[in-house]
């Protein structure tokens, strides 16, 4: 039984990064159009850390000069038009 139980233990330790790693998902990938996402990290002004409706995480950065991030908070939920991997147009749907 203990045999049994270190062999789980030792097994999940191992296939947790690699879940993790999963859902990680590169912004050039997502499809064009609009995302509910919650904010995970303000990077810097032009590039965020997001959780998006279906479990993935990404880093999406501004597709634009006028777009700012930097007035986003960690939790705010935001709604983003991303063309191309980046994001043209943002609105914070969190009122603070």
């Amino acid at each position: 039984m203990k045999r049994t139980l270190s062999l789980v233990v030792v097994t999940l330790g191992l296939l947790g990064p690699m879940c993790v790693r999963a859902a990680t998902v590169d912004s050039a990938a997502i499809p064009d159009g609009t995302y509910t996402v919650k904010v995970e990290k303000t990077l810097d002004s032009k590039h965020i850390q997001v959780l998006m409706d279906n479990g993935s995480e990404t880093t999406l950065a501004a597709g634009r000069s006028t777009v700012d991030f930097s007035k986003i908070q960690p939790s705010d939920q935001i709604k983003v038009s991303i063309i191309k991997g980046t994001v043209m147009v943002y609105l914070d749907l969190t009122s603070h």
